[in-house]
């Protein structure tokens, strides 16, 4: 790795193809200089905030450059050649795990990923959709004394602190896979009680109109 020398900003921190640290992925993205030198963001895992790019990747890492390299070589071994006829227009049906590549922000991930990242950065990760028939519905406690009041709660807002619990242990989960100092055993345990968490939550999988939504623990909780 070398630094810039001067009185002014250092520059940023060249790292060689082999270094397994964020500087070299895609998703960090240099932001400012503190005292630890240049620090930057994760454009999939913002809520780590500013870290620098020596900090060693988690399993998001994309390496830069790789896909432009292979855009340039494909580039020089074809040329294209202008059509006379008409263009006929045809549309597909789109891979959720098709790669694309975004230029200019410099992103190789995949589709599914990458809506991913469009829901986190426009808030509407927990908007997950209620099952039609519990719409307007109410939840009732009835307590099991005859002479204390019980309580009506509305569906809908007893389904939104689910929803808060269930993405609350997404960021949970993000953080854990991308702490540097956890080893990979130590990762593997906390996750085995996360998943422990979903298999408690499959009890409101009824509530959730997609079942793409739905808690998932472990097998033998399903």
């Amino acid at each position: 790795m070398s630094d810039g020398a001067g009185s002014g900003p250092p520059s940023l921190p060249v790292f060689g193809p082999e270094e397994k640290v964020c500087g070299n992925c895609k998703l960090w993205a240099a932001h400012s200089v503190d005292h630890r030198g240049w620090v930057g963001v994760c454009r999939l895992q913002p809520e780590r905030g500013l870290f620098p790019p020596s900090a060693p990747f988690c399993n998001k890492f994309l390496q830069r450059g790789v896909a432009a390299k292979v855009a340039e070589e494909t580039a020089r071994r074809e040329r294209p050649v202008r059509g006379v006829g008409p263009v006929v227009v045809r549309r597909r049906e789109r891979d959720p795990n098709e790669v694309v590549d975004l230029e200019g922000l410099e992103l190789n991930m995949t589709r599914a990923e990458l809506m991913e990242l469009i829901r986190e950065a426009v808030g509407e990760g927990g908007e997950a959709p209620l099952a039609n028939k519990w719409e307007g519905g109410t939840l009732k406690l009835v307590p099991g004394k005859s002479d204390v009041q019980g309580k009506d709660i509305p569906i809908d807002t007893f389904f939104h602190k689910i929803i808060m619990v269930r993405d609350k242990l997404r960021v949970m989960e993000q953080k854990l896979n991308a702490h540097p100092k956890l080893s990979d055993a130590e990762k593997v345990e906390m996750q085995s009680y996360i998943t422990r968490i979903y298999g408690s939550l499959t009890s409101f999988n009824l509530l959730f109109r997609d079942k793409e939504d739905h808690f998932v623990g472990s097998k033998t909780e399903e």
